[in-house]
């Protein structure tokens, strides 16, 4: 316990699914954490519900579409508690469309969302981390699907590959300054966003979870809770020199075939 020990920890898109459970591991591991959302409401309740039980945390309202809110997060939670050690980008689009049917304006959130933001809160952070001479960490949440994914997520895979690239290019980039970047490549996980995505596009009834379970190698799909420990661990000093690394959390093995 106190992996994260009086480090101040920024969580984007951290207001629910696997942003909100890494929030809640960095604060049960000594972390002052802030959350950003686009919606009030969730993340208040969770730095509330972290309140409740001695958890420091604050939200910060922002809409990761905009890059200058992007790094606008960063600065307010400088201006709160003088400080950046840890980032974690874990806001992600994942709305659907091919290479035939993603308009101009789908291909563009996608961008914004999944690359520019998480460009431009790095930006931020790292720049305060080496302002004053401390090491700091960031963790990108990408995708296993950035290695091909499925035709229907032409936009999304696209804009997570370009953030697989920029987590090796900034690690590489700060390395002497001690600020390490690394990446997690998170396989099918069962959040309410991905509820809603599944209902949504998919037509997906309210047992989807258990079927998608029974298909997989595991019998389960990935849990927030258990790849929250392990973003903790890159973000801890337990971690030791890893950088640039981008690791895949999933069960099927890429380049495997039956």
């Amino acid at each position: 316990m106190g992996l994260l020990d009086d480090k101040v920890v920024l969580v984007n898109g951290g207001s629910q699914g696997v942003g909100a459970a890494i929030v809640r591991a960095a604060v049960r591991e000594g972390a002052q954490v802030a959350v950003t959302g686009r919606r009030t409401e969730p993340g208040e309740a969770l730095v509330a519900e972290l309140a409740a039980v001695g958890g420091k945390a604050m939200f910060v309202r922002a809409d990761l579409a905009d890059a200058e809110q992007a790094k606008a997060s960063v600065a307010e939670v400088v201006g709160a508690y003088g400080r950046i050690d840890c980032l974690v980008n874990s806001a992600g689009l994942t709305s659907r469309g091919t290479l035939l049917d993603t308009t101009p304006e789908l291909f563009d959130q996608h961008i914004a969302i999944n690359l520019k933001a998480p460009f431009f809160a790095m930006q931020a952070a790292v720049a305060d981390m080496v302002g004053r001479g401390a090491p700091g960490t960031v963790v990108n949440i990408i995708t296993s699907s950035a290695h091909g994914g499925q035709p229907f997520l032409a936009p999304y895979v696209a804009a997570k590959a370009g953030l697989i690239g920029l987590t090796r290019n900034a690690a590489h980039a700060h390395r002497f300054d001690r600020v390490r970047i690394n990446g997690l490549n998170i396989g099918w996980t069962s959040t309410e966003g991905e509820d809603a995505t599944q209902k949504a596009f998919h037509g997906a009834g309210d047992d989807w979870r258990e079927q998608a379970a029974a298909r997989l190698p595991m019998g389960k799909l990935g849990q927030p809770d258990e790849i929250a420990d392990f973003v903790v661990f890159l973000l801890s000093d337990r971690s030791g020199v890893v950088t640039g690394s981008v690791i895949d959390w999933d069960q099927n093995v890429l380049g495997g075939l039956d």
